[in-house]
């Protein structure tokens, strides 16, 4: 991560092309490994681009740039938040869990939301609704 950022922060690369080589990576194999449960692109790479104008400005952010997965038993507004049940298949949350907003706030780009077990109750993925 620290690479990541410090390259994004001297200019050698842009966020945008990290999260893109990201998403490209993410389509081509999830369909056999379904880790992710929802996918943000559009979102992650409007971020990106604000990111990419941003760093021009001395951002200091200490994730600036950096492309994370969360998993999807966490909040996060506007965006489908499943916990991997079908019970919760439709709850799409107003708000943002404390941990997204500080990672967003800390300049970390999200791309989407993973596999779990059912509700987080677990650590095999055997339980997934998804």
């Amino acid at each position: 991560m620290v690479e990541i950022r410090d390259a994004i922060a001297a200019g050698e690369t842009k966020s945008t092309e990290i999260c893109s080589e990201y998403l490209e990576r993410i389509a081509a194999v999830d369909g056999s490994l379904h880790a992710f449960n929802n996918v943000t692109r559009e979102q992650a790479l409007e971020r990106a681009a604000a990111i990419d104008r941003s760093r021009t400005e001395g951002d200091p952010r200490p994730l600036l740039g950096v492309p994370i997965a969360i998993k999807d038993n966490l909040c996060t507004r506007g965006v489908p938040t499943t916990a991997s049940s079908r019970i919760l298949k439709h709850f799409v949350p107003p708000y943002d869990a404390t941990v997204v907003s500080r990672l967003e706030a800390a300049g970390a780009i999200v791309l989407g939301k993973t596999n779990c077990d059912e509700f987080g109750m677990g650590s095999s993925n055997e339980n997934s609704a998804f």
